[in-house]
Order: structure tokens, then C-alpha cells, then sequence
């Protein structure tokens, strides 16, 4: 996750002495967003004649983040999925148990193994061009559209832009939290991991900082990435992550005799902020275009259907336009954000009695905006009716 920065971003006419060079779509920032879209493009077959600029501020060359999804399906990067699980436990105050995700499988991608395929493939496409720099504005009048990077400017006629230059200014009934994380790549002495089942929530910790879990993907009966996370308004010290993770191991999984291979860390905006899809001809995408689920932070999916819909509106129209996802969706993902900025319910009690009073298969589809409403009114009504119901009213009026 990029961290906030100030980017000016404006819609307004941009001096472009100093020369630069014509592009038919530029994308800024390369990680999940960025790349997906390209690749999508690629495998439609449709680009091929298109020049396209992809720019980022560095190289992508480490494993710095790991993403987990469900699919029914093969995927796109099926060839990269890591590892993945049919079932996954869930533990909670009042409820642990073995979930069968059939038909959904529970994937994971390494960002390195992401990185080096998306890389590869983009390099054996001569239209496709890589520039590394700094990012100084962003600018589309409906007329122009180009960026500037380290005083050079490009113009296209579209940019696909994945960065959020900093935190908005929320309105009444708005809320922003985050999801942050430290994870732990473990080798163990003892096997004492099941390669075949994942933890997918274990609510079995200190929730007095915020909505607390940690979820387990085991690899090998003795390794296994372990991810401490909470729902929270603010950050810990880095001391604390590793606290969370180390009292885990000792109470939870028994064991002291372990090492850490790789870390990683990450901060996800849970936001029910509108994050406007376009400026002019400037298209925000991933987080930056209101693809990360705002009651679950889950971002690889939402991606991937977003990268379709505007590979498919470039070939139907031209143009990379496309609508905004159901209104129903986002407003269930705000009565959530209402009931946990407010603490008007504990995250753990929700999520555990999401998966203990309903179907894993009906959960999945819901949390991936896909559920029917006959799906969506007998999941509502396994949560708590009065909180859920003042929650939703204050919605409303706001």
C-alpha cells in the first residue's frame, strides 16, 4: 500500500515546454492495479497496436506483500497462484469451525511471483514502455490529458492513475478506518501446520485495540505466512505487531521454536468515501478508483473485475468509462463502517456470526458484491437486528 502523499492533481491546462511523447494510454503506478489492467489488455488481443506507458517511482523486485482472494474458477494469474485451499477454519468468542468453500477455492499470490510474470510478459510487447521517476502532477481538461515526471511531461489520450495522493475530506456519515498488518513468513521446528486448511479469521486474541485477527496460510506442515491484523482508526508501534504475533504463536499455536524467513507490512483504507472514478480523461483505478472493499479491505478481485470492464468498454466504445457497482452494496459497507467507528458492536462478533449462521459459499458471494438480495436479506438477518437497524436509519438521513 502507497503511503498518502500530496500529488497535485488538476483539470486544468499544463505548460508542456520541455517536450515529451504521445502515448494511447498511459498507466501511473505499477503494482496490483496497474499491472492487472495492463495485463488484461494484453490478453484481449486489442492493444496491440496502442502505445502505452507504464510509470512508476521504483522497481517492483521484492516479495513485499501477499494477496489472498476466493474464485470459482482458473484466473487470469492462475499460473502464479501460490498456494490455495477448499477449506478454511474460522474462530471466534462463541463459534470455531471448518469452512467448505466449494464452489470457491481460497487463493494466494506472492507480489514477487505477481511482479516477475506481469513484468515478463509486458517486456515481450514492443508497445508497451517503462519509465521510472518521480511523479510531480496529473492534469486532464477533457482536451489534454498528460503527466509530468521528474520535470518531463507525457500525454495520452488516457491515464489510468492507482495512487491516492492523500486522505479526503470525508462528509457527514463517512467514515475511514484502516486495516493494517504485520506478517510473519515462519518456519517451524515441529510440524504443527495442516497444508490443506488456511485460517481465515482468528478472532482468538486482545480485541482492545481494535477488530482483531490473525490469519494463517500454511505451505508446508512447518512453514506458514501468519498475518496479525486489525480495524482500527490508528497504527501501533512497530513493537506491538510483532507482540501480537509472538503471543499468537506461543498461546494460540503452542510453540516458541520458530523462525522468521520474510516480513511484510500493510495499511489498507477501509473508506466509505465515494473516490470519484474519473477526472476528465484521468480514470482512477485500484484503491484510487473505490476498488477496495470498504468493509473488508479485500482488493485483488474487485481489481480484476474492474480491469475487465474497462478492457471491455475500450473495445465496445473506446472509451474506459464504465458505471458505478451496485448502490446497495456500498450502503451495507457503511452501516458496517457506522458500527465499527462508533463501537457499537465488536468486528469479531460480526464476522464470527457472518460465518456461523450462514452458507461460506452465500458469505463469499456477498463480501464479492455478487450475492442476490435473497441472499443479502438472510445474511442481514443473522446479524444483530437493533444495532444493525439504528446504524442503517442513521445512514439514511445523513
Amino acid at each position: 500500500m502507497k503511503s498518502f502523499s500530496k500529488l497535485p492533481i488538476s483539470l486544468s491546462p499544463h505548460n508542456r515546454e520541455g517536450g515529451g511523447f504521445d502515448y494511447d494510454f498511459i498507466i501511473c503506478g505499477t503494482g496490483c492495479a496497474g499491472l492487472s489492467l495492463a495485463i488484461h489488455m494484453i490478453h484481449s488481443g486489442k492493444f496491440m497496436d496502442k502505445k502505452i506507458l507504464l510509470v512508476d517511482k521504483d522497481e517492483k523486485k521484492v516479495n513485499d506483500r501477499t494477496w489472498c482472494f476466493w474464485e470459482t474458477k482458473p484466473g487470469l494469474f492462475e499460473e502464479i497462484v501460490y498456494r490455495k485451499w477448499k477449506k478454511v477454519w474460522s474462530h471466534g468468542e462463541n463459534f470455531s469451525g471448518l469452512l467448505d468453500l466449494e464452489p470457491y477455492e481460497y487463493k494466494m499470490i506472492r507480489s514477487i511471483d505477481f511482479y516477475e510474470y506481469c513484468f515478463n510478459l509486458v517486456s515481450m510487447h514492443k508497445n508497451f514502455e517503462i519509465l521510472y521517476g518521480n511523479v510531480e502532477s496529473m492534469n486532464s481538461d477533457g482536451r489534454d490529458t498528460f503527466l509530468v515526471v521528474d520535470g518531463k511531461t507525457f500525454a495520452a489520450s488516457y491515464i489510468f492513475n492507482s495512487i491516492v495522493f492523500e486522505r479526503p475530506k470525508l462528509k457527514k456519515n463517512e467514515y475511514w478506518l484502516l486495516q493494517h498488518f504485520k506478517g510473519w513468513l515462519i518456519e517451524t521446528d515441529e510440524k504443527i501446520f495442516d497444508p490443506s486448511q488456511a485460517t481465515l479469521m482468528d478472532f482468538s486474541v486482545d480485541q482492545s485495540q481494535g477488530t482483531t485477527f490473525v490469519y494463517t496460510m500454511p505451505l508446508t506442515e512447518n512453514r506458514a505466512l501468519l498475518e496479525y491484523t486489525i480495524f482500527s482508526s490508528s497504527l501501533l508501534q512497530s513493537r506491538e505487531y510483532d507482540e501480537g504475533l509472538k503471543n499468537y504463536l506461543r498461546n494460540i499455536l503452542k510453540t516458541t521454536n520458530y523462525q522468521v524467513i520474510e516480513e511484510e507490512t500493510g495499511i489498507i483504507p477501509m473508506t466509505n468515501f465515494r473516490f470519484p472514478l474519473q477526472m476528465g480523461n484521468i480514470v482512477n483505478i485500484g484503491t484510487a478508483g473505490g476498488q477496495t472493499k470498504p468493509s473488508s479491505g479485500y482488493t485483488f478481485r474487485f481489481i480484476q473485475k474492474h480491469a475487465e470492464e474497462i478492457v471491455k468498454q475500450l473495445t465496445l466504445t473506446g472509451k474506459p468509462f464504465i458505471h458505478a457497482y451496485k448502490k446497495r452494496f456500498y450502503f451495507y459497507d457503511s452501516v458496517l463502517l457506522n458500527i465499527l467507528h462508533n463501537n457499537k458492536l465488536k468486528g469479531s462478533d460480526i464476522f464470527t456470526a457472518l460465518f456461523k449462521k450462514n452458507e461460506p459459499r452465500h458469505v463469499l458471494r456477498f463480501l464479492d458484491n455478487e450475492s442476490s438480495l435473497g441472499e443479502e436479506l438472510k445474511i442481514i438477518s443473522s446479524l444483530p437486528t437493533g444495532p444493525f437497524l439504528r446504524a442503517a436509519l442513521q445512514q439514511l438521513v445523513g
